[in-house]
């Protein structure tokens, strides 16, 4: 398995909240993004190059649906965070294959803790792709490791138009370094941003922040 980053996943309380607090701090305008009726949530998205970012919330207009959303978005503890606002929450590496879910199960192969045990065939509109998403919805490691994603239509960071906006790292804080480096290694991260511009730091919390460059200059989330 070789991975590479996909993008990175905002969360907000509404998209109209994620619109303007993105666009305020990157200095450059959201694209439209569609619905995810697997889990009932919507999306805008952003170029950053060979990557991109989303903005993901609730969609109001849709049923609830009859599993967890993913990315913690039904849990007390995310929407008690996204009442202060907008944040970063998690990240997804590409890869070209993925395991079957017998394979995240086996503890030789991947953990099911960390990088999820169900391997769910997605849509969004005319987009289609496998992602690993727990059962339960958790973020794996806490949201410093990433979701794996194939597609099977292009990525959208070969279709966004550009917006002159950047990633130059993502720092990634965690109680277990060890553990989240041994994962990044498990699936041979690289790309763009490749793993040594990925840096992975002792937190006695869960931290993630993304450094970018912009219209504006730099910005941190």
């Amino acid at each position: 398995m070789s991975a590479r980053l996909d993008h990175l996943v905002v969360a907000a309380r509404t998209l109209e909240e994620g619109r303007a607090w993105l666009e305020n701090r990157l200095g450059a305008p959201l694209h439209t993004g569609g619905e995810h009726p697997t889990f009932g949530t919507h999306n805008l998205l952003l170029s950053l190059g060979s990557s991109y970012l989303e903005v993901i919330a609730l969609n109001p207009a849709a049923p609830q649906p009859p599993r967890p959303r993913w990315f913690e978005l039904d849990t007390p503890a995310m929407q008690r965070r996204l009442s202060a606002g907008p944040a970063l929450i998690h990240w997804v590496a590409a890869v070209d294959q993925l395991p079957p879910d017998s394979a995240l199960l086996s503890p030789g192969v991947l953990d099911s803790g960390v990088l999820g045990s169900e391997v769910l065939e997605l849509t969004r509109g005319d987009n289609r792709w496998q992602l690993t998403v727990p059962a339960d919805g958790s973020l794996p490691l806490g949201g410093v490791a990433p979701s794996l994603i194939r597609w099977h239509t292009p990525a959208p960071a070969t279709r966004l138009p550009g917006r002159g906006v950047r990633l130059t790292r993502l720092r990634l804080g965690t109680p277990q370094p060890d553990l989240l480096r041994d994962i990044l290694k498990r699936i041979d991260f690289t790309g763009e941003v490749a793993t040594e511009a990925v840096e992975v730091y002792e937190a006695r919390q869960t931290e993630l922040r993304a450094l970018l460059l912009t219209p504006n200059g730099p910005a941190e989330l």
